[in-house]
């Protein structure tokens, strides 16, 4: 199989959004247009009333949120679609900025009642950080929510990019009919259908269609030109390159749980998005056309299958083609593995594949070797450039409530912080464990899932500590001074690398006028990066 081909077919794409903006039911309905699922899940009232395909993990089908990427492929009209899934919630806000180290573009969810959220300004500020290509979905068009001209200026003001209107909304609440789309100067209609796909009542690009004029009547008609044609003149018209490199975000207005709108989404996204693009690595540039396989895990999964408590390892192919069964080095332990059962995903169902191309997601099965960041290749020595482990914001101390399931505690801490849900740190003596995390929902989810996949229970103490900085420095001497002097506020990361676990910043900075060789990261990255 012809790689370039291969590479020009594929998209690989993350739906982001504050929770509650319906960017799971996007998800669902993007897979129905694909063939890959007949009925979707409906999220309700914070409750899952038939659990949505993404969200497999027990606690997320008990609370109604995902808290976990989920990884679907599927395809459509020739192209391979990748679709990250990912958590909305502020509290995963990693595994997110994780996910988009793993895609080429990315679709924002908004709630069209509540416009531009807290969360939704951080993860485009992460989108603009790496110039990832955005497009912007604006959702719940079938309730009463905020003009639309109001709304395209705030996403403007709010994420600081230009909006393009792609399509435009015919109505909204309870007289939402439809959209037009702008490009292709084309009306569609719909009947709501919340499970399956809608049927298009209406689909032409004859303004004077008489049944466009009877479902519609002339005065909405009206209205639907004199905004278009003011959205002409007001907003940027698009250009492809504008958008790829991540200047300008096509908008689109629709209703995910009804239907409306997300098939111009799909079909423009493939249309207009870019295919898998060039990796960075910390010795070179990747490009994906490269005849040698290269690829990165930005992702652990334990127990996704918690019949048989397997450990999955998510990877991002970034060059040449992987083949099952085929030897690849792991630059990091400098050895070979193979990969006998390497899966393709639909949530949580897989497949066995035989082979992968750039932009493809695949999951291996790993029984402890791989970690988040880690590079498999042919044999060159790369170490790919992902989103480093961030100083946690809450540190609490584990503490085991069933001393005879000491074993299943540390087994399942230590599994669960590998998959980056939280970061673990050992206090000596008395082999302390600390889990830091950014939010405290996060020590929810770990506690829930070392009793129900691993059968031990625990509490967490609360510590006094805000911040944990990594310690390096060029004096071997200096290092083991602040280690020994501090040995109170000293723990050990999974690396065994020395932090610092600091009170206020104004700790931070005397350690850092007392250690003056010692250096203060308050985030690994640099530190993997060192060694």
């Amino acid at each position: 199989m012809n790689i370039s081909t291969e590479i020009s077919r594929r998209r690989t794409f993350a739906i982001i959004s504050h929770p509650d903006a319906g960017k799971t039911t996007l998800t669902e309905k993007l897979l129905l247009f694909g063939g890959a699922i007949q009925v979707a899940g409906a999220v309700k009232s914070n409750k899952i009333t038939k659990a949505a395909t993404s969200d497999f993990l027990e606690i997320e089908k008990q609370r109604g949120i995902s808290v976990a990427t989920s990884v679907m492929t599927f395809d459509y009209n020739g192209n391979r679609v990748n679709i990250l899934d990912t958590p909305g919630h502020k509290d995963f806000a990693e595994d997110t900025y994780r996910t988009l180290t793993a895609v080429d573009s990315v679709i924002l969810v908004v709630d069209s009642a509540k416009g531009v959220e807290e969360q939704t300004r951080k993860l485009m500020e992460v989108c603009r950080m790496r110039a990832t290509p955005v497009m912007i979905f604006v959702n719940k068009l079938d309730r009463e929510g905020k003009d639309s001209f109001d709304l395209l200026e705030e996403l403007e003001k709010e994420l600081k990019i230009a909006a393009c209107p792609f399509t435009w909304p015919i109505g909204r609440g309870s007289n939402f009919k439809g959209v037009y789309n702008l490009y292709k100067k084309s009306v569609q209609l719909y009947t709501p259908q919340k499970s399956g796909k809608s049927e298009i009542l209406v689909s032409t690009n004859d303004t004077e269609n008489s049944k466009l004029k009877e479902i519609l009547g002339q005065e909405a008609l009206n209205l639907l030109w004199e905004e278009t044609g003011l959205a002409a003149e007001i907003f940027e018209p698009f250009q492809k390159n504008l958008y790829r490199e991540g200047y300008l975000a096509p908008v689109f207005f629709g209703s995910a749980l009804n239907n409306f709108g997300v098939l111009e989404l799909l079909e423009t996204f493939l249309e207009i998005a870019p295919s898998p693009s060039k990796a960075e690595a910390y010795e070179r540039t990747i490009q994906p056309g490269e005849d040698n396989f290269a690829g990165f895990i930005f992702k652990i999964h334990a127990n996704l299958d918690p019949n048989h408590r397997n450990r999955i390892a998510f990877l991002r192919v970034c060059s040449g083609k992987f083949e099952r069964n085929k030897l690849y080095y792991h630059t990091r332990l400098d050895k070979k593995m193979r990969f006998s059962s390497p899966a393709a995903f639909l949530a949580s169902s897989r497949s066995t594949i035989d082979e992968a191309f750039p932009g493809d997601v695949i999951g291996l099965y790993d029984t402890g070797n791989l970690k988040i960041g880690d590079t498999l290749t042919e044999g060159e020595v790369l170490h790919i450039k992902g989103v480093p482990n961030f100083s946690p914001e809450i540190l609490k101390e584990v503490i085991n409530l069933d001393p005879q399931k000491t074993k299943q505690l540390e087994k399942g801490v230590r599994q669960l912080t590998d998959e980056g849900l939280a970061q673990l740190f050992v206090q000596q003596p008395g082999n302390k464990k600390i889990i830091g995390t950014v939010g405290e929902l996060q020590y929810d989810v770990i506690k829930f899932r070392l009793e129900h996949e691993y059968g031990a229970k625990c509490n967490f103490q609360p510590l006094p500590f805000v911040k944990a900085c990594w310690l390096t420095s060029d004096s071997k001497e200096a290092l083991n001074e602040i280690v020994n002097r501090k040995s109170s506020v000293v723990a050990f990361d999974k690396e065994n690398t020395p932090v610092f676990l600091a009170e206020s910043d104004w700790v931070v900075k005397i350690a850092k006028e007392t250690f003056p060789q010692v250096k203060f990261h308050t985030s690994s990255e640099v530190v993997i990066s060192n060694t």
